[in-house]
């Protein structure tokens, strides 16, 4: 089953403004900053014509928090200079 044969029946400007909506929702994701880093993005997952319920998979607390720990590593590494924003999440 190919998920996006609904592609090739939409005109150009259909096309045009799938294009956009998608860039939109990747811009958004792209610039999550802050504690914003942290959260899965379902916002960006309904720009997909096909309608699930992500199962989602939560790791122990433990392992969770060390996975936490490793992707702020990560940052460091590869955004050594990125400004730090010390505000508190707020929920």
């Amino acid at each position: 089953m190919d998920l996006d044969d609904d592609l090739d029946r939409l005109s150009r400007d259909e096309l045009v403004a799938e294009v956009r909506a998608l860039r939109g929702g990747i811009r958004a994701h792209r610039d999550s900053s802050g504690h914003d880093l942290c959260w899965h993005h379902p916002q960006l997952w309904g720009l997909l014509p096909e309608r699930v319920e992500p199962e989602v998979a939560v790791p122990p607390w433990p392992r969770f928090m060390r996975g936490c720990v490793r992707y702020r590593e990560s940052l460091q590494e590869q955004l050594p200079d990125a400004p730090v924003d010390d505000r508190e999440y707020g929920g």
